[in-house]
């Protein structure tokens, strides 16, 4: 489960004018968005890099950090907390409530997800500094963990061949499960490619993005070359 989703701001720049920004020199960056909100398209762009980050391989709600391309790199914008109660009995929703008190602006703080009693929460901005120091939410003595930029195993650069293109072909390569697993989580919803819910016969390109719920994230770097079958030999990122 997620902590509530918040509309963004209606003063919140459109991101041409963020990418327009970033090839001025700039380092600019949103509040949590709606991933499926952001046209990806528009970031195809050599002049500029980006980072997009939620803290988990799969979420949904993410930060969009934009910057010159002549810069090495820069951080993405998000840490992952670690929330553990002293008192046990809540759950997702009743920390979500919680949090609310602290007077925080909904776009700070990202999806939350519960881990073996405890719950990890993405953060960018204000809320940073506000968890770090944070000691009781709720009226309840809490330990705050800073976890790092994302939860989870880390990423790995991986070279694989396909015969295809297809998500679903790419996904089960990529996550190394078999294509019909795959092809059961694109038919329940759990599969996004660039955000949007994914159809297993859909394309995946260069820059592409593909999650999937429980397994993580896919990021297509690039097409190495094409074997003498036919098949293509891809190098993926992959995210758990």
């Amino acid at each position: 489960m997620s902590a509530p989703k918040s509309s963004p701001p209606s003063a919140a720049p459109k991101l041409s004018t963020l990418v327009a920004q970033a090839r001025g020199g700039r380092v600019v960056r949103t509040a949590f968005v709606e991933a499926d909100t952001l046209d990806r398209r528009l970031l195809q762009d050599d002049e500029i890099r980006h980072h997009i980050a939620g803290g988990f391989p799969d979420a949904r709600r993410v930060v969009l950090t934009l910057y010159p391309a002549h810069i090495p790199d820069v951080d993405a914008g998000v840490t992952v907390f670690r929330l553990n109660f002293e008192t046990p009995g809540w759950d997702v929703q009743d920390v979500a409530v919680a949090l609310r008190g602290l007077g925080l602006p909904e776009d700070t703080l990202g999806e939350m997800r519960e881990e073996r009693g405890t719950f990890l929460l993405a953060a960018t901005g204000k809320a940073v500094k506000a968890l770090s120091s944070l000691t009781e939410v709720g009226g309840r003595a809490v330990d705050v963990e800073e976890i790092g930029a994302a939860a989870g195993r880390g990423s790995k650069t991986r070279e694989v061949v396909v015969p295809s293109m297809r998500v679903d072909v790419v996904g089960a390569k990529g996550f190394g499960v078999s294509r019909a697993y795959f092809q059961q989580g694109v038919e329940a919803g759990k599969v996004r490619l660039n955000g949007q819910l994914a159809r297993a016969s859909s394309d995946i390109r260069e820059g592409d993005s593909l999650s999937a719920e429980g397994l993580g994230r896919i990021d297509f770097k690039r097409v190495v070359n094409e074997t003498r079958r036919g098949n293509y030999k891809v190098e993926l990122e992959v995210h758990r």
